[in-house]
């Protein structure tokens, strides 16, 4: 079976009464539009996305009047970063930046992919994190540009 496109996600189509086959994905794979997949079920599958857009956990790749696939991300090792005023936020998301590295946020925290360079950094500026293995909804997107 090849996938090229996605057909909506569970948060907007109800799974009720299908029976659900999951595809396992690291949030780094999110960004592949072109990979081969095998489902917890054992079925190998095709992903090769027409469009351009990365997968988000929750997508659906194949569904029918009995079943449905769908795309589950795990977890990452992530920093979970909870500044506790402006000046904290400023000073980190400018480090984070020149290292051009990637965050998310959600609710009222910052994350970031785990990296040892960067939990130094956090320990010296006095920022109030935690590392946790959590499930990330889309992918960590790095943000191209030149310095020219």
């Amino acid at each position: 079976m090849i996938i090229t496109e996605i057909i909506g996600n569970v948060d907007e189509i109800s799974s009720a009464g299908r029976h659900i086959e999951r595809v396992y994905l690291s949030s780094d794979d999110l960004v592949k539009r072109i990979q081969r997949v095998t489902t917890d079920h054992g079925k190998e599958v095709g992903i090769r996305l027409a469009q351009p857009k990365d997968l988000v956990d929750g997508d659906i790749l194949y569904m029918d009047e009995r079943n449905m696939m769908i795309v589950s991300v795990t977890s990452d090792d992530l920093l979970v970063l909870r500044p506790s005023c402006i000046k904290q936020m400023g000073e980190i998301a400018h480090q984070l930046g020149n290292r051009h590295l990637p965050a998310q946020f959600e609710d009222e925290v910052m994350l970031v992919q785990y990296d040892y360079l960067v939990e130094e950094l956090l320990v010296q500026l006095d920022i109030p994190y935690t590392r946790e293995e959590r499930k990330v909804k889309k992918a960590f997107r790095h943000i191209g540009h030149s310095h020219g």
